[in-house]
C-alpha cells in the first residue's frame, strides 16, 4: 500500500511540473503580439514566439498588428480611423 502511495504522489508531482511549465494558448499569443510588435519594419519572417498558434489565429494577429500598429488606422478601442485611411488611400508616393 506504501509503495502504491509514493508512486502515485510521485506521478502528480510529475504532472504538476509539467503543466506549470508549459503555456497557455493564450500565453503563446500574448508573446506573439509583442514578438510581432518588436519586429523590424519590413520584416515579414513569423516569430519564434509565434509558434504553436494555429495559421488562422497567427494571420489574424498579423492583420490585426498592421491595421492598428502599423498603419494606425484602428485605435487601441478597436474603433477604424475612416479619414486615415482616406489620407492614406489618397498620398502620392
Amino acid at each position: 500500500m506504501r509503495r502504491t502511495t509514493i508512486l502515485l504522489t510521485a506521478c502528480l508531482l510529475l504532472a504538476a511540473a509539467t503543466t506549470g511549465c508549459s503555456e497557455s494558448y493564450d500565453e503563446i499569443a500574448e508573446d506573439c503580439v509583442a514578438a510581432l510588435k518588436d519586429r523590424k519594419p519590413g520584416d515579414e519572417s513569423k516569430p519564434d514566439a509565434c509558434e504553436g498558434l494555429k495559421k488562422d489565429d497567427y494571420d489574424a494577429l498579423v492583420i490585426s498588428h498592421v491595421l492598428r500598429d502599423e498603419l494606425g488606422w484602428i485605435d487601441e478601442d478597436g474603433n477604424v480611423d475612416k479619414n486615415k485611411m482616406l489620407e492614406d488611400a489618397l498620398e502620392e508616393e
